[in-house]
């Protein structure tokens, strides 16, 4: 059945709202015929394969050996190569403001080419680091039987893998795609590392679900987080536009060696210094001293 006339009327009226671009400044991304978009869908592969390569036999193929590991990786990188190298040329034009300028040029692809090569040659480092946050995790849980219990099962692990990988991606100054990476990784375990926090090796987090970690956060090495802890800011200086001003350092610096304890609230630019112990549920908001137990 066609809906009555006044509903008729009202429908077109909310669309003429919804459709008017002059009321949605900030909320309106204009696409342009021919220009890449990043795609979900694609990252996680993306994602999928990166796993895939740096932990070769517990992600992928699961019949790998010596003589086979090389010719899957071979395999897995070329395809790494050209998916992201689309996606970067997406996340380059999503960040550029100049509406004149078209995204497709050979420049683009040529920068975004450049950008998925460094990228993969940074995975042999990449998973070095994610080595020692395996050893961290096992060492850091008697209930953990061998690496390979850690690798497979622990949402900590697949949230650093994404987290070491955006984060690279952020040092390049790729717009738009790190956040995606952290997002999906978010949504898979409840975990949220924005991909400009600076971490250290042997990290780990205990369990997992509702850790934030904020942007300018800096964490040493031999930290460990349980459930639940924040690492968060305080209330944020606004310019004289009244608008919160940006990328000032606002997150806490957590010294080698510090543990926090689930549900923990560590706010603002502060200090935690080395070997302090943070417990449960705990607010702080101001420096802790080396060694000390709150």
């Amino acid at each position: 059945m066609n809906p009555p006339e006044s509903y008729t009327n009202l429908l077109r009226q909310t669309v003429e709202e919804l459709s008017d671009t002059s009321k949605m400044q900030g909320l309106f991304h204009q696409h342009r015929h021919g220009d890449p978009l990043p795609s979900s869908a694609a990252l996680e592969e993306i994602i999928g394969l990166c796993r895939a390569v740096l932990f070769p036999g517990y992600y992928g193929k699961s019949t790998l050996n010596a003589v086979t590991v090389r010719y899957h990786i071979g395999m897995e990188i070329e395809r790494l190569f050209a998916l992201l190298t689309a996606q970067v040329q997406a996340g380059l034009c999503f960040g550029q403001q100049d509406d004149d300028c078209r995204c497709t040029g050979v420049d683009f692809h040529t920068k975004a080419e450049a950008i998925a090569a460094t990228l993969i040659s940074m995975l042999p480092q990449v998973r070095r680091t994610l080595a020692t946050d395996v050893e961290a995790a096992y060492l850091g849980d008697p209930a953990a039987q061998n690496n390979g219990e850690v690798i497979s099962c622990y949402p900590a692990i697949r949230a650093l893998t994404c987290y070491r990988i955006a984060h690279e991606l952020y040092r390049l100054d790729v717009p738009l795609i790190p956040r995606i990476i952290s997002e999906l990784a978010h949504s898979e375990t409840g975990i949220d590392i924005h991909p400009g926090a600076q971490i250290g090796e042997y990290f780990t987090i205990d369990h997992g679900t509702g850790v934030v970690i904020g942007a300018t956060c800096i964490i040493g090495n031999h930290v460990k987080l349980y459930q639940g802890v924040t690492l968060g800011a305080k209330s944020f200086p606004l310019d004289v536009n009244g608008n919160p001003i940006k990328n000032n350092p606002r997150h806490p610096i957590l010294e080698d060696g510090v543990i926090v304890y689930s549900n923990a609230t560590i706010l603002g630019r502060i200090t935690i210094g080395r070997d302090a112990v943070i417990g449960a549920n705990k607010w702080v908001t101001h420096d802790v001293a080396a060694g000390q137990k709150v």
